[in-house]
């Protein structure tokens, strides 16, 4: 990531504090968001697109069906550039060490973001409780099923918990397949490099149609890997 990406980052984070009162937390994040990405991207050489949108059912493009999103996880860039790739309003799961981050821990709290203290088995069960919950008052939920991000580039296991949310809510799963932002912004550096990222949105997998969460966890992450 650039040095002017490294500045501007808690500086969105104050720029959300500042707007958030008459714009209000979300709306005032996510345009935010949404912009530092697009000009990072720009400034760095990162070309990107979308695939499958557009194939999804109008519920879901309208934002009217509430779904869990779940992507495998690349790099650090997935998270801001799903918030530009996914056009309407979604709540993230992420882990607690993100609210600690200057400047934009808060702006990420006031946007809705559910933080998991992944050291804590109680703590996160009451974590996706609250996310489906948020599910049924219709908002949808970004999770990366890996846990992690990948270090070899490669898909790695899924873990059970997004599962266990999107039956206890149920919702529809929305696969993703990012590709690209592991060779953008590798682990262990900061510096993004120029290159071309894609998120590719595969038909919505339905809970009720599986006869355990294992089977359906297994039928997730093989959409997953065939859109990578």
């Amino acid at each position: 990531m650039t040095g002017w990406a490294i500045l501007t980052v808690p500086l969105t984070g104050v720029l959300c504090g500042l707007a958030a009162p008459l714009l209000g937390p979300r709306r005032t994040f996510f345009r935010l968001g949404r912009f530092w990405t697009r000009q990072q991207f720009a400034l760095s050489g990162i070309h990107w697109n979308v695939r499958g949108w557009d194939n999804l059912p109008e519920a879901i493009r309208t934002g009217k069906q509430p779904v869990v999103f779940m992507s495998n996880h690349e790099s650090l860039l997935d998270p801001p550039f799903l918030a530009v790739a996914i056009p309407i309003p979604a709540v993230y799961i992420a882990k607690k060490e993100v609210k600690w981050i200057p400047g934009i821990g808060w702006a990420v709290w006031a946007a809705g973001m559910i933080f998991i203290d992944r050291k804590n088995r109680e703590k996160a069960i009451r974590s996706i409780r609250e996310a489906a919950q948020k599910i049924r008052g219709g908002k949808s939920v970004v999770i990366f099923p890996e846990g992690t991000r990948t270090r070899t580039g490669e898909l790695g296991t899924f873990k059970k918990g997004g599962f266990n949310l999107a039956m206890d809510a149920g919702v529809p799963i929305v696969p993703i397949g990012l590709r690209g932002t592991f060779g953008a912004l590798p682990p262990g550096t900061l510096i993004m490099g120029p290159g071309h990222v894609q998120a590719a949105f595969g038909d919505p997998v339905h809970p009720s149609d599986f006869p355990d969460r294992d089977a359906l966890l297994d039928e997730v992450r093989r959409r997953v890997a065939a859109l990578l």
